[in-house]
């Protein structure tokens, strides 16, 4: 059984997931505990698994099959606490919440966010222009998607490096250290705050849309967890789709050279920066309702599964070359949004925020390059997120 909690493994996942498929695309892991969790591997496998209904994500179900695991000594994260939202529920639940958002991300609404996400991308650059070095991360792709999800909801520009803070601790992209009971108390009441807010005084935001829809019939619970997941999902992942994404270019100077002669190969490119090292490992813990069947395995029911979507990313009994990274190629059939129901709502604006990203970073500094070796890198020990901690460039 195979042990997560190597800092080799969140440094380079797709080396173990290209060993263990060779044994098959489904096998036992823990993080340490002793828990058996099982993992899908194999791209087939890891389609079919997101779409079944007899894997749930129900919080209420999740806990209890948790719980078992554990004896009934598990005092583990706090993932309810009366909170639900799209990725803790299944149907009817599920679809009601997410109908409820869904409308925010309309191809005409997303559109409209165009010259919010080219200003702030251009403002950010504008500022690194007066250095010849930079963290990435800390002074582009963080600030971006950030900027972007708090004019989403109308976060004053003050609270947006709090909303940051808060969100890496809730994700645990923080140090182990890091108080995330505090910083999940804090942003709640802060929700709670603008919740009220927003019923007096609606403006034309998402948060005011959803406090205000009659028919999703949202309750204060409900309405504080969709916050959260918009906020976390649609924050962390973008941060990571850009820095995954420009570590592979700077790794690769002729590919990174064609991009930046030639910005309509960037929508493409970003279709390929999700599924070769893409910001979501694996997608967010599932129970098995009854006994469920992958190619030759046989999964009990009551059993905890996690599907690599990294591992899916890269099977060559899907994609040709499947470890190589080829921004021209047509990887349009990656899972870096997941598959079935749980889809990644916010996919539109994801992928607007990563064209405009590489278009605008290219454009300004084509000759950018890592101020690091590979051995320098760091990664955070997270599981479902996978993101540098640091990327130090030289802009040239």
């Amino acid at each position: 059984m195979a042990d997560l909690l190597d800092e080799r493994f969140f440094a380079n996942p797709h080396a173990y997931y290209r060993h263990w498929r060779e044994e098959g695309p489904v096998r036992q892991v823990h993080f340490g505990d002793g828990v058996a969790r099982w993992l899908i591997l194999g791209y087939e496998e890891c389609r079919a698994a997101l779409a079944d209904p007899r894997l749930s994500k129900d919080i209420d179900g999740l806990e209890v099959a948790i719980a078992r695991k554990y004896d009934g000594d598990w005092e583990g994260p706090r993932t309810h606490d009366g909170l639900r939202h799209m990725l803790n529920a299944d149907p009817p639940t599920h679809t009601r919440l997410r109908k409820a958002v869904s409308q925010a991300f309309t191809a005409r609404r997303v559109e409209a966010l165009r010259p919010v996400i080219e200003r702030a991308a251009n403002d950010l650059l504008d500022a690194m222009a007066e250095h010849d070095e930079v963290d990435l991360l800390r002074a582009f792709a963080v600030p971006l998607p950030v900027t972007v999800i708090c004019h989403l909801l109308d976060v004053d520009i003050e609270d947006h490096g709090t909303f940051r803070e808060w969100t890496k601790a809730l994700v645990g992209t923080l140090e182990p250290d890091a108080d995330r009971a505090k910083a999940h108390d804090e942003m709640v009441a802060f929700l709670r705050k603008m919740l009220r807010r927003k019923r007096a005084e609606p403006g034309e935001d998402m948060l005011s849309a959803l406090v205000n829809d009659a028919d999703a019939r949202l309750d204060e619970g409900e309405l504080i967890g969709m916050a959260l997941l918009l906020l976390v999902a649609g924050h962390e992942t973008t941060v990571n789709l850009i820095g995954n994404g420009a570590l592979a270019l700077l790794r690769d100077r002729p590919r990174l050279d064609r991009l930046a002669a030639d910005p309509t190969l960037i929508p493409g490119a970003v279709e390929e920066f999700l599924r070769y090292d893409g910001p979501v490992n694996m997608a967010t813990l599932r129970f098995t309702r009854e006994p469920i069947t992958f190619g030759d395995t046989v999964i009990p029911a009551g059993e905890l599964v996690l599907v690599a979507l990294a591992a899916g990313n890269r099977d060559p009994l899907h994609f040709t070359d499947a470890y190589g990274f080829d921004p021209t190629a047509d990887r349009a059939a990656h899972l870096g949004f997941g598959y079935g129901i749980h889809y990644c709502v916010g996919a539109p604006l994801a992928r607007l925020e990563g064209r405009i990203a590489f278009t605008a970073l290219l454009h300004r500094f084509p000759n950018i390059e890592l101020a690091v070796d590979d051995s320098w890198l760091r990664w955070y020990s997270n599981p479902v997120i996978h993101g540098l901690k640091k990327l130090p460039v030289r802009l040239g």
